[in-house]
Parts: structure tokens; sequence; C-alpha cells
């Protein structure tokens, strides 16, 4: 399709106004997106990518940070209030603390975050903060220096104590920490993550075992239910259900008695929240994912490639918006996993 005439692409002055909001056919308001800034990871977790054998785009065939920006305006326009910066591991992107500064300055943006493994942060802390980042989930999968290596493949642990040090000396508090539960590979270090979400007063969340690896070694079997962790750290250290801060949030919150320290558990399996999910995707090479695990994707990069105008675009988005999913189906027998990985569509 060529659509020639293109408009005057949005002001980055920081004055635009919001003209809709973006809905799917079940009544849902999308307020939340994701954008991936490549698909490259400097680790290989055993739950998305294998240590050879990935084929990664080549630097044309990303969105480049002019066109990001153009459609994070377009989307703010559209109603998304939140944007979350994701990968492969988005610090692999270089420059990326210029185009921080470029989204952060969207009027009607009003959350800015980004997940990372936190293996290049160190380096990168002082510019990121001078771009207006201040939220950050960083992956930690087991507190345990060698085991932390095996599902990673990388020998990381020291620097995610490193980065915790110099995020509270910045004042960034608290910080998210990801962990990812496998069966028979970490689930014993639940009471561990605990007592380190009281000791630091950090949040821990833990995230159940999707289907999303590159292995495709994700079994039912291998699922540790949030359930299970509730009653794990609850029997012992008894929890506090936090107030939802929306309807849509994933994760159910909880603090400890004192209040220092908060758990999350995210239950995506198990216990699906895809009726409340306000959260669309924008891959690292410009297609527009409804659901994490959508069948289908739609191209933005080529539109804005052929010239579309901003109103092209808004609308084209509006109308791939309508179709999201009623819900993943992971627990429905014709379920189909998605043909890219984690690190493909963006975390």
């Amino acid at each position: 399709m060529s659509l020639a005439g293109r408009e005057d692409s949005l002001s980055t002055s920081g004055k635009n106004e919001h003209t809709s909001h973006l809905a799917d056919s079940y009544g849902r308001v999308i307020r939340d997106l994701r954008i991936s800034v490549t698909d490259r990871c400097n680790f290989r977790c055993v739950y998305c990518l294998p240590e050879q054998g990935f084929s990664q785009k080549t630097r044309s065939e990303l969105l480049n940070f002019d066109e990001i920006e153009r459609l994070a305006h377009i989307f703010v326009r559209l109603g998304i209030n939140k944007i979350r910066i994701t990968g492969g591991e988005p610090l692999l992107r270089r420059g990326l603390p210029g185009l921080l500064a470029r989204l952060n300055a969207i009027s009607g943006l009003q959350d800015l975050a980004m997940t990372t493994n936190g293996f290049l942060l160190a380096e990168l802390l002082p510019d990121l903060l001078s771009a207006g980042l201040r939220r950050f989930n960083i992956s930690l999968d087991s507190l345990d220096g060698e085991r932390f290596q095996k599902m990673t493949g990388r020998d990381g642990l020291p620097r995610v104590h490193t980065i915790m040090t110099m995020l509270e000396e910045a004042g960034v508090s608290p910080v998210k920490f990801n962990c990812v539960l496998i069966r028979g590979m970490n689930d014993d270090e639940i009471l561990s993550f605990a007592e380190f979400a009281q000791s630091t007063g950090h949040v821990v969340r833990f995230i159940e075992f999707m289907p999303l690896d590159a292995g495709q070694a994700w079994r039912r079997e291998l699922v540790v239910p949030g359930r299970e962790v509730y009653e794990t750290i609850h029997s012992r250290d008894p929890l506090t259900l936090l107030p939802a801060r929306s309807p849509s949030e994933t994760a159910r919150r909880y603090t400890f008695q004192g209040g220092k320290g908060e758990i999350g558990i995210i239950s995506s399996v198990t216990e699906p929240f895809c009726g409340f999910c306000n959260r669309i995707r924008l891959t690292a090479d410009g297609k527009l994912r409804t659901c994490l695990f959508s069948a289908v994707e739609y191209d933005l990069k080529g539109l804005l490639r052929e010239n579309a105008s901003d109103e092209d675009l808004l609308r084209f988005i509006a109308d791939s918006v309508v179709h999201k999913e009623r819900g993943h189906r992971i627990n429905e027998p014709d379920f189909i996993r998605p043909d890219r990985t984690m690190s493909c569509i963006g975390g």
C-alpha cells in the first residue's frame, strides 16, 4: 500500500493535545505501551534466548529514533500515558539516553520506565537519570551467583548488587526486581527473595514462566503458580494485600508486617488478567502487537517508510487495536505459541 501526501509530523514542542483514545472491541481502553528498541541481548536466559542459533535484525530493519519518537507522539495523542522501554536488552541500543530525553519531553506522557537486566546500567546510569528516567525494573532470577549464571548464561550478579547501591545513592527507590520462577530451578529461593525485599525495602515481583522461550522448553509442570508463591511466603511472614492502583494492574501487591519491602505476584498463566489488560507493544522492527501472544502483527514501520501521514498512522493504530484479542489462550487446547520469543516481542 502506498500512502502519499504526508502531513506535517506532530510537533515535538510538548504542546500536542490528545485527539482520541484507543479502545478494543471488548471495551478496554489502552493506556500502556511497551516499546522495544532492540532484539539483541547480552544474556541468554533459559526462559527466553538460546546461546546460539538466534537470528537478529539488521540496523536498517529496526525503527530509528526519529521513527520511535514520531510514533510515541501519535500514541500519546491516542491516550497512551505510560511507556516502558524494553528489548532484548535496551541498554545495548547506542544513544538510548537521547531517545529517553525526547520521549520524556512529550506532553501528556505521565510515566516513562525501562526494563533491563542491569548489566550495563552502572556505566549509563548518570545519562539515564539526566534524561529523566526514574523507574527501573531489573531482572533478577537468583540470589545465588552460580545459579544466576546458569539461568542467564552470564556472571552478572555482582553487577546487580553494584547497580542497586548506585540507584539507592541516586535516590531511586524502591527498585523493582523481576524474578521468573521455574520449577526445579529457582523455586527454592522464594523465601530468600522475600527476605531480600524486606531487608532492602525494594520490590520483588515473581513472574510465572510463560511459553515464550526460543528453546520451547516450557511445560506446564515447570510453572510455579502465583498462589503457591503467596502461600509459601505468607505461612512464614504474614502478607497484607495492597490496594490496586488501577484495574489493569498486572501484579497482586503485598507488603510485610512493618510495611518495609513489597512483593508482587504476576500470575499470567494460572490466573490470567486479560480482561483488564490495557497494554500493547511496539516491536523493535516496527510491528504493533496487541497481545504478548498475538498471532497477528500490524506493520507500522512499513507505513512510516511509505510516507504515511500522522493521521493515516493514527487511524491505522486505532483500527488495529480494535482487534485486540480477548485473552492469551494459554490454557485453551488450541493455544498456539507465538513464533517470536520475548526478546523479539519486547517484555
